[in-house]
């Protein structure tokens, strides 16, 4: 395969197909089904008739934090107290209970001052380094948590905070409905598009569902500044599969259903899983898997996922999985459907060649 440069993931989209608030009801969005070259249009509540009973639905239940706060740097002159408005969105947990984050703007705060969120929440910066900061709360655990919960914003993607701010309603709408276990400062998308009525319709088709883990990290927003795209340093992200989770997935495959990842976090974390043996084992720990055109898969036989940013890690990977030319044909078809593009659009489920 030819070296695939950042070129070839671009594509025009009209901003008027950002979507800006998801579909209400959530499984009333539509869904792009692509089976390799065939495409047709279908609904999300349409899902559990293009899944087999026997097959099996993997769902990320990582939680998204209020992760993006805003708060005020005091600092003494000659005049008296300055203040500094500082926005603050917090990346990832450190394992002395720190806080990685971005700070903006860097260059009014200083190492060991500290910002103030509300009464109850402030951090000190501790360290600055290539555009980010390192930041340590007053609270920890329970405290921390309820404090946050009380101060901080749901960490829309920048796409979205370009044209509305976050408010109240995002807090619901950017989670998805069995969100578990906070880490996550992005959703896992995709599952948006599930409510209980769907949940419903996949048992009665006797689909099965398991769940893993994968924190999605802000660096899932970050450009790609690399012309040759295996240049491309990927961002890591914490994830889990249980034991429990990788038996369910072994016994679906033995009896010979269809493993279907919902989003690519949770593709990336089974396909991470799969790497060793070719079978998705018991993992815990970080990951930086980065899945572009040529990638073997071993894991996942379907996906379904939202529509990604030109020129991102997100539309390789759905390159990888269908086809270059496949994906190019679905997104022109999508445009030219207006369909809703991103984290609140609608969704595509994608089923390679070997699958149609």
């Amino acid at each position: 395969m030819r070296t695939m440069k950042l070129s070839d993931f671009d594509f025009d989209l009209p901003e008027g197909l950002i979507a800006t608030r998801p579909a209400r009801p959530r499984s009333s969005a539509r869904l792009l089904v692509a089976e390799g070259a065939r495409l047709t249009d279908a609904s999300v509540s349409d899902l559990p008739d293009w899944l087999r009973p026997g097959d099996r639905l993997v769902l990320n239940d990582t939680r998204v934090i209020p992760a993006r706060l805003s708060g005020l740097r005091h600092r003494d002159s000659a005049q008296g107290q300055v203040a500094a408005k500082i926005e603050v969105t917090l990346l990832e947990p450190r394992s002395d209970g720190s806080w990685q984050a971005l700070v903006k703007p860097l260059k009014k705060v200083r190492d060991g001052e500290d910002i103030v969120f509300s009464p109850d929440l402030s951090a000190s910066v501790t360290r600055r380094a290539e555009g980010q900061a390192t930041i340590k709360f007053n609270l920890s655990g329970a405290d921390f948590d309820a404090a946050l919960a009380q101060a901080g914003a749901m960490p829309l993607p920048p796409y979205i905070a370009a044209l509305r701010a976050p408010d109240a309603q995002d807090r619901t709408d950017y989670q998805t409905v069995w969100a578990r276990a906070p880490g996550a400062v992005a959703a896992p998308t995709a599952s948006l598009h599930f409510d209980e009525d769907l949940l419903s319709a996949l048992r009665q088709r006797n689909v099965g569902i398991t769940y893993v883990t994968l924190h999605v990290g802000a660096g899932t927003f970050l450009p790609v500044k690399v012309d040759d795209i295996a240049d491309h340093k990927m961002h890591a992200e914490r994830g889990e599969v249980t034991e429990v989770a990788a038996a369910e997935i072994a016994e679906t495959r033995a009896a010979g259903g269809r493993i279907i990842p919902v989003g690519t976090t949770a593709l990336r974390l089974l396909e991470t899983a799969a790497r060793d043996t070719g079978e998705v084992a018991a993992w815990s720990g970080a990951t930086d898997i980065f899945i572009t055109p040529g990638f073997q898969f071993r894991a996942a036989y379907a996906l379904m996922t939202n529509f990604h940013l030109p020129k991102s890690t997100l539309m390789m990977l759905v390159s990888a999985f269908l086809g270059v030319e496949e994906v190019r044909a679905a997104y022109a078809h999508a445009i030219t459907q207006e369909y809703r593009f991103f984290s609140y659009g609608d969704a595509s489920l994608l089923v390679p060649r070997r699958g149609a």
